[in-house]
C-alpha cells in the first residue's frame, strides 16, 4: 500500500508544490514558448511526472506506472472513442454532400460568420455539451464552422472557447451531481450557489467570440446578437439552476438562446456581412485520405488542407427534403442522447456498466482512506462514445452512404486521429499519475492555505484541475472535498467554495492540452496544437481573474446575498 504525502520535499509543502508543478510547467512551455508537437510536448511531461512521483514522492515505479495506464485506459475511453465517432458522422456528411448543404442553411439564417459563429459554437455547442461532454462540442462545432466559411484556426479556438459556460451543467448536470457526491452538500445549493456564478460568465463569452471572429469590427457591428445571446442564455441558465430540473439547465438555456437570436435576426441585422466562402474542410489527414465533398456542386475537393476551385455552374436551390437531411446527424446525435438521460434508460444501461479495481494500484490518501482513483468505470453501452456510434450508423441510413463508404471513412478517421489519440493518452496518464502520487494534492494544499483570501484563489483550483484532466467532473473529484475543508477552516460558505471549483473549471477547459488535441485534430491540424493554446489562453487569462474576483465579492458583505 502506497500512502500520499504532501510535503515529500523538505516536508515543506511549497518546495514540494513547486517540484509537484515542474511537468506542468514543463508541457505548457513546450507547447506555447517552444512550439513543441503536442504528442511529444505530452510524453515529456508524463516521463517528469512518472520522475517526480518516484524518486521525490517515493511512489513504487510498479504502481506509477499502473496509474499511467490506467490514465491511458481513459483516454482511449471515453475520450477517444467519443471524438472518433464524432468526426466519423462528420465525414459521412462530407462524403454524400451534405455537409454544404448545412452550410448553405446556416448561411440563410444569417449571412453574417459572426452571428454565425455565435449560433453554432455558443448554443448549437452548449446543446452538445448538455447531452455529451468529453469534447464533443469542440470535435463537432469545428467542423461546423468550417463548413460556414471560417479558417480552421480560428473555427478551433472559436469552439474551445465557446466551451465554457455550458461545461457546469454538462453531461446531464454531472459536474455538479459528482460535487455533490464528494463534499456531502446538498445537490440544490451547490446548484443554486453555480447557477449565480456561471451565468455571469456566460453573459460575456458570445461577446469574447465576436472579437476572435472580427475583432474591434466585430463587436461594434454584431454586439445585439452576442447580448441576445448571452443574456438569454444566462437568465434561463439561472433559472434552471436554482428552480427546475437541474439536469436540463443546459438543455433549455441552449434551445432559449438560439431561438432569441433567431427571433432578433428578424428585426436587425449587422451592417456589414463577413460571409465567405468557405473554406476545404481539413478534417482530412496529411495523407490525403479525405473525402471530396460530395454534391456541392462548387468543385472543390478536401484533403491535404489544400483545395482546387472550378466555375462552378449554377446550382440548383437545395430542397427542404434535402435541409433536413443535413441536419438529420445532429438531431439523431441530440435525440439519442435525450434517451439515454431518461432516468429509467439510464439506469437500465447503467446495469451494464462494469466497475473494476484497476490492477497493481493500492493507494491510500493521506490520511489512511483508499482512493476512489483506482476504480474504472467501464460504461461500454451508455456511454457517449457509444451512442455517437449508433448515431453514425442511423446517420449513414438517412444519408444514404453505403456501408462500404461509412467504413472507409471509419478507418480515414482512425487514421487522422492517431497522433491526437497519443496526446490524449499521455495528458490523461499524466493527471493519473500526478493525482495517485499526491502531487495535485500538494498544490491545492498549498493554495487551500490561503485564510481570508482563499475565495479568491478557489476559482484556480477548479480551473488548475480541468487544465490537467480536461473534464470538470474530474476537477470537482479532485478537489471538491478540499474546498470545503479550507472553507471551514477559513470561516467561509462551504457552498460558495465547492461551487467554485465548477465554475473555475469551466474556464480550464479551453487550454487543456486533451481538448486542445481534440480541437486541432478536429479541423486537420494536429501537430499546431501550441499555436491554438496561445489563441486561447488570451481568454482564460481575462476570465479567470473576473471569476476570483466574483467569487471573493461573494465571499464579503458586499455579495453575500448572493449564496444561499
Amino acid at each position: 500500500m502506497y500512502q500520499q504525502v504532501i510535503d515529500p520535499v523538505g516536508s515543506s509543502l511549497g518546495w514540494s508544490a513547486l517540484v509537484a508543478a515542474i511537468p506542468l510547467l514543463a508541457l505548457f512551455t513546450l507547447l506555447g514558448v517552444v512550439r513543441m508537437r503536442a504528442w511529444l510536448a505530452a510524453l515529456f511531461g508524463l516521463s517528469l511526472t512518472l520522475l517526480v512521483a518516484v524518486v521525490m514522492y517515493g511512489m513504487p515505479a510498479g504502481q506509477a506506472f499502473n496509474s499511467a495506464l490506467e490514465g491511458a485506459a481513459f483516454g482511449l475511453f471515453p475520450a477517444m472513442w467519443i471524438v472518433v465517432n464524432a468526426i466519423w458522422i462528420y465525414r459521412m456528411t462530407v462524403a454524400s454532400g451534405h455537409f454544404d448543404v448545412a452550410r448553405r442553411a446556416f448561411a440563410r439564417v444569417s449571412d453574417d460568420q459572426r452571428v454565425q459563429g455565435i449560433i453554432i459554437a455558443f448554443s448549437f455547442g452548449a446543446l452538445l455539451e448538455a447531452l455529451a461532454g468529453f469534447g464533443t462540442p469542440v470535435a463537432i462545432c469545428s467542423v461546423m464552422l468550417i463548413a460556414v466559411g471560417l479558417p480552421p484556426l480560428k473555427a478551433a479556438t472559436v469552439a474551445l472557447i465557446a466551451n465554457t459556460a455550458p461545461v457546469a451543467y454538462g453531461a446531464v448536470g454531472l459536474p455538479v451531481i459528482t460535487l455533490a457526491r464528494v463534499t456531502g452538500l446538498p445537490l440544490g445549493d451547490l446548484s443554486a450557489m453555480t447557477g449565480r456564478q456561471v451565468p455571469v460568465l456566460a453573459l460575456f463569452v458570445p461577446l469574447a467570440l465576436l472579437v476572435v471572429l472580427d475583432g474591434r469590427r466585430g463587436v461594434r457591428e454584431a454586439w445585439p446578437a452576442a447580448l441576445t445571446c448571452g443574456v438569454s442564455f444566462a437568465a434561463v441558465q439561472y433559472l434552471m439552476a436554482n428552480h427546475g430540473p437541474m439536469e436540463l439547465t443546459d438543455v433549455a438555456a441552449a434551445l432559449v438562446s438560439a431561438g432569441a437570436v433567431l427571433l432578433l435576426l428578424r428585426v436587425w441585422r449587422p451592417r456589414e456581412g463577413t460571409s465567405q466562402e468557405a473554406t476545404p474542410h481539413p478534417a482530412d489527414d496529411s495523407a490525403g485520405t479525405g473525402t471530396g465533398t460530395g454534391g456541392d456542386g462548387g468543385g472543390e475537393s478536401a484533403g491535404l488542407g489544400t483545395a482546387v476551385r472550378t466555375e462552378a455552374p449554377p446550382r440548383r436551390p437545395d430542397t427542404r427534403t434535402e435541409v433536413v437531411r443535413a441536419f438529420a446527424p445532429y438531431a439523431v446525435i441530440i435525440a439519442l442522447f435525450s434517451v439515454v438521460s431518461v432516468s429509467a434508460v439510464r439506469d437500465a444501461l447503467a446495469r451494464t456498466t462494469a466497475f473494476f479495481a484497476w490492477p497493481g494500484l493500492h493507494i491510500a490518501s493521506p490520511d489512511g482512506k483508499p482512493l476512489a482513483l483506482v476504480q474504472f468505470k467501464f460504461d461500454w453501452l451508455a456511454g457517449g462514445g457509444t451512442v455517437l456510434l449508433v448515431a453514425g450508423l442511423v446517420t449513414a441510413v438517412v444519408l444514404r452512404v453505403p456501408m462500404r463508404q461509412a467504413a472507409t471513412a471509419y478507418g480515414h478517421t482512425l487514421h487522422q486521429l492517431r497522433t491526437a489519440a497519443v496526446t490524449v493518452t499521455a495528458v490523461l496518464a499524466l493527471a493519473y499519475v500526478m493525482n495517485a502520487s499526491g502531487q495535485t494534492a500538494t498544490m491545492g494544499a498549498l493554495l487551500a492555505r490561503a485564510g481570508s483570501l482563499f475565495p479568491l484563489l478557489s476559482p484556480v483550483l477548479g480551473w488548475f484541475g480541468t487544465a490537467v484532466t480536461g473534464s470538470d467532473t474530474s476537477s470537482n473529484s479532485l478537489f471538491g472535498a478540499l474546498q470545503v475543508s479550507a472553507a471551514e477552516g477559513s470561516g467561509h460558505a462551504p457552498v460558495l467554495t465547492a461551487a467554485a471549483n465548477t465554475s473555475g473549471g469551466v474556464l480550464g477547459k479551453m487550454i487543456s492540452p486533451q481538448n486542445l488535441a481534440i480541437g486541432a485534430a478536429a479541423v486537420g491540424l494536429a501537430g499546431r496544437e501550441g499555436e491554438l493554446f496561445r489563441r486561447v489562453l488570451a481568454a482564460t487569462a481575462v476570465f479567470v481573474p473576473f471569476l476570483c474576483v466574483l467569487v471573493y465579492l461573494q465571499s464579503t458583505p458586499l455579495l453575500s446575498w448572493m449564496v444561499p
